[in-house]
């Protein structure tokens, strides 16, 4: 954590990570119109918030576009705001607030998280219904080469479309699939309205990719899940979902526990 308190005590990264809440995926390009700063200390500025797990990166052609990453922000927190009193961490709230808060009209929804494994174990952990049922309540049933089909099961229903196939696999490096189909079944066990069921599935089907990236005894895992439309109800749900079940995933495989359920409402974000 010291490098996130390192991070974000500085006045000019600040400014950076509100450059982002207003508008989230930005080249450095970008982040430097309007700044009163050299690119070059910009581009130093975003190495510290990257360094510190504040800011992740993914590329697009020829740039490189950063987001927030809320993780850290969400365990200095968990740690801090609850053992203390909420008034004199009220700045830290407010800053936790803003970054979850991100700017919605994003396509993308990228995060990124460190599980101290190795790569072959996080592999097995995403693809293998042992691992994820326990931490995300669903088994996929896949040969995991590009083009495979995938059926999902959860809540006891089984989801299968030919639409729901693996885009990319390179073990244990990369992996790419379409989101599931939206089923009243589905909608039915995860205890979601009509009303929003008919929105999601008048939405174009979106996809998830993992990227892996070993870092010593951890591995750097980024989660990235878009191709949403616009106002997606999607969207809103993911955001949530995303971070308690990658949560989830980093438990298990470095203590071997799983989290404690989360309420329905947010068990059914993701």
């Amino acid at each position: 954590m010291d490098a996130v308190f390192k991070a974000l005590a500085d006045t000019s990264r600040r400014k950076l990570l509100d450059r982002l809440n207003e508008r989230n995926g930005q080249s450095l390009r970008e982040l430097c119109a309007g700044l009163d700063m050299a690119r070059q200390s910009v581009s130093k500025h975003l190495a510290v918030l990257e360094a510190a797990g504040l800011v992740t990166t993914r590329k697009r052609g020829r740039e490189k576009l950063h987001y927030l990453d809320a993780g850290p922000i969400n365990a200095i927190a968990e740690r801090w705001i609850g053992r203390y009193d909420r008034e004199r961490a009220s700045a830290l709230a407010d800053l936790k607030l803003a970054l979850e808060n991100t700017a919605m009209n994003d396509d993308a929804f990228v995060y990124t998280t460190y599980i101290r494994t190795g790569p072959e174990r996080l592999w097995q952990a995403l693809t293998d219904p042992a691992f994820t049922r326990r931490y995300w309540g669903v088994s996929f049933e896949s040969g995991w080469a590009a083009g495979s089909p995938m059926t999902w099961e959860e809540n006891g229903h089984r989801i299968t479309d030919p639409e729901q196939v693996v885009l990319e696999s390179d073990p244990p490096r990369r992996l790419s699939y379409t989101w599931h189909t939206f089923t009243p079944e589905w909608a039915e066990g995860a205890g979601v309205s009509a009303d929003l069921l008919a929105r999601l599935q008048a939405e174009p089907r979106s996809r998830v990719t993992f990227e892996l990236e070993p870092l010593g005894d951890q591995v750097k895992l980024t989660v990235v899940h878009d191709g949403f439309g616009g106002d997606s109800a999607l969207r809103g749900m993911v955001g949530e979902g995303w971070p308690h079940l990658l949560s989830g995933l980093k438990t298990l495989l470095e203590t071997g526990e799983t989290l404690p359920e989360p309420p329905r409402e947010t068990a059914n974000r993701a």
